[in-house]
């Protein structure tokens, strides 16, 4: 029988990729991940988790206890044979603070290896920090900043910058040790929380860089900011918040007498919220403490990075916002090597003083060129609506929420035009989050895209033997060659002028 993934992999076009598996054996949860294989931007086959609560009484009985051991091994069961459908011939599985900790521990481990096939790894508190610090480099560009990683039994905190970890320590920290330790009394965390943190002297390095937060919790608390404000995007990866805005809400869960009063709480689950006062205190120390620029939610930690450690070292170093793109384009777009070409046609648009790239800028353009056909096969009526929700709302990583706010216009604009009228509102939510300067970067660039695949109709060959350029301050000139004057007409030449009028030019095609 062919397996899901035989499937998968055709529509892939990549033969080399083999399903690769992390189970993932925390103090909270057990969870389950595929990925396709061991590529920098690799996409979730299947993901489940099971709400197990093995670290829930170690620190005051010194054990897992009989139902949650029950119940993890109930799904590592059904993981070992969800693996066997799935064709993954490498499952890794690894165990954090709660089976590190516990009397009953090696015991645990000895049933899980024979119920799921595959040797667990009992992670130190260091190998936890490392993989979690992997995970953030798997996640974002040249990462620099302090990590947190708030599990149910620990809290890993790792100082980073690109490829080097500078320190790391692991505290008792964790929402449901604290939980279990201080009898559910989030008045007596206060001082358990500074005992720890006051024995760490590095935590002023993070002062002005991002603070990552990963784990559930910290997680949850960001699903419940984001429906308390009103934010137009429900992706966990890269949202930010400003460091007061952060300390202000943690407060707020932190001092309130019910959860269900918390603003926003009905996008927490109901298992998370018990522990969300206690995640919320630990986070409102630690960035009283640091002082960094931002919280940066991270849905990246230790199973991304024991992923990112058995990469190459040369796809560790691949951008991984672009090689996602660049897999976006092969599996869904008419021509991958089309998508590549338009980042070389749009250059020349932006050689003009008035329109100047930072790096970071020409790497989103770039981006947006890969990605700017995936939706063709949609209805012509509903290309801009699908394409934006497909980008906004994807998996990629390596950006912020500017950035993939960027993307999605840019698409948008591609398909609709920059004049039509917004009649979808989830466009008109995306530009309050998003900068004028960013707006009018993503209407240039759509009406670019807009405007070559005018004479491409998507295919390779053709634009790279035309060329777009300046003359004087005022000319935006198209010179198409001989060949393709035929491609001439007034339908090319309106959305060259679109193109022309929204970089203060007029517009003029010349013929070779």
């Amino acid at each position: 029988m062919a397996g899901v993934f035989e499937l998968f992999r055709e529509r892939h076009q990549d033969q080399n990729l083999e399903p690769l598996g992390v189970i993932d054996i925390g103090s909270n949860s057990v969870r389950l991940v595929i990925y396709e294989g061991a590529v920098r931007a690799a996409a979730p086959l299947f993901n489940e988790k099971v709400l197990c609560g093995l670290g829930k009484q170690v620190a005051s009985t010194g054990k897992l206890g009989d139902q949650a051991i029950a119940k993890a091994l109930a799904a590592l069961v059904r993981f070992r044979s969800i693996a066997r459908i799935l064709g993954t011939k490498n499952l890794r599985a690894i165990a954090t603070a709660a089976v590190r900790d516990a009397e009953d521990g090696a015991e645990f481990i000895k049933r899980g290896e024979q119920v799921c096939g595959t040797t667990i790894e009992i992670l130190s508190g260091a190998k936890e920090a490392e993989l979690v610090a992997q995970g953030i480099r798997m996640g974002f560009c040249n990462p620099s900043g302090i990590a947190g990683d708030l599990g149910g039994g620990s809290l890993e905190l790792i100082d980073l910058v690109g490829d080097q970890l500078l320190n790391s320590v692991t505290t008792p920290l964790g929402g449901l040790r604290m939980i279990d330790t201080t009898g559910n009394k989030i008045e007596k965390a206060a001082g358990l929380i500074d005992a720890e943190l006051d024995k760490i002297d590095w935590l002023k390095a993070g002062k002005g860089r991002p603070f990552y937060a990963v784990g559930g919790t910290w997680r949850a608390m960001a699903k419940v900011h984001m429906q308390a404000t009103g934010y137009p995007l429900r992706v966990m990866q890269g949202y930010s918040i400003p460091t007061e805005a952060a300390i202000a809400f943690c407060t707020s869960i932190r001092k309130s007498k019910k959860m269900s009063s918390v603003s926003g709480i009905q996008a927490a689950s109901r298992a998370r919220r018990e522990v969300l006062p206690f995640g919320a205190f630990v986070l409102e120390r630690l960035l009283k403490r640091i002082a960094p620029s931002e919280v940066v939610m991270s849905v990246f930690g230790i199973r991304e990075g024991t992923l990112y450690g058995l990469l190459p070292r040369f796809e560790q170093n691949k951008d991984p916002l672009l090689r996602f793109c660049e897999s976006y384009a092969q599996l869904r777009s008419r021509s991958p090597e089309h998508a590549e070409e338009l980042c070389a046609w749009t250059d020349a648009l932006f050689t003009d003083e008035d329109l100047s790239e930072t790096e970071e800028e020409r790497r989103l353009r770039h981006a947006a060129c890969l990605i700017s056909d995936i939706g063709w096969r949609a209805h012509p009526d509903y290309r801009g609506e699908q394409s934006l929700n497909l980008i906004a709302h994807s998996g990629m990583s390596g950006i912020d929420h500017h950035g993939r706010i960027f993307l999605a216009l840019s698409v948008y604009y591609r398909h609709v035009g920059t004049s039509a009228r917004d009649a979808d509102e989830l466009p008109q939510r995306l530009k309050t989050a998003i900068t004028k300067r960013g707006d009018r970067r993503a209407r240039i660039v759509g009406a670019a895209i807009r405007c070559a695949h005018m004479l491409s109709i998507g295919m390779p060959g053709v634009i790279d033997e035309t060329r777009l350029s300046y003359e004087a301050e005022d000319r935006l000139i198209l010179k198409l060659p001989r060949v393709y004057a035929g491609l001439d007409g007034d339908r090319l030449r309106r959305r060259l002028n679109t193109l022309a009028e929204l970089v203060n030019c007029q517009s003029e095609v010349r013929i070779a």
